[in-house]
């Protein structure tokens, strides 16, 4: 055998070699990211929805005349692994409200619910939620959650808005 049939055969052993530690090593790692998807829970989290009159998640309602009756219904998902004890807020906003992840500036408070419970696991729709506006121009619905930690303490979850162009006509 000749020394360039060596070297070649050295070569191919060598690679060889490394394709088989490469492949294993895959396998290893591609087996742990499998062990910890299966091992890791989701973490809790909870859903906050608005739904149009007609309890869908789309078409909503984007125009509406002074004094006319805009029709919603609020929704809340409990995954959080625990009981939920919540409350909402309904608000009306305009071109002045600015809103934040901690709530909504500048806005009149309509509506503060009663305090609701629901189980993990479980969705709550609220009953057909109206509201109307008296002045033309850009308007803002805005929803607040709020969990209920003690009989006299709140904490803020989540807020939602729809925006409308209310007109005289």
């Amino acid at each position: 055998m000749s020394e360039e049939q060596r070297s070649l055969e050295s070569s191919y052993k060598s690679f060889d070699k490394i394709v088989k530690i490469s492949l294993i090593a895959g396998i290893i790692i591609v087996s742990g990211f499998i062990i910890y998807y299966i091992f890791t829970p989701e973490p809790p989290y909870h859903s906050f929805f608005i739904l149009n009159e007609e309890e869908q998640m789309d078409n909503y309602p984007t125009n509406a005349t002074v004094g006319q009756n805009v029709s919603f219904y609020l929704g809340v998902g409990n995954f959080l692994e625990k009981d939920l004890t919540f409350r909402f807020k309904i608000l009306k906003g305009d071109e002045n409200t600015t809103i934040t992840s901690s709530g909504a500036l500048n806005a009149v408070l309509n509506y503060t619910s009663a305090n609701y419970t629901i189980q993990n696991s479980f969705t709550w729709i609220s009953e057909k939620l109206t509201i109307s506006f008296y002045e033309a121009g850009s308007r803002i619905i805005i929803a607040e959650l709020y969990e209920i930690t003690s009989q006299t303490s709140e904490k803020f979850l989540n807020i939602l808005d729809l925006e409308m162009n209310i007109s005289t006509t």
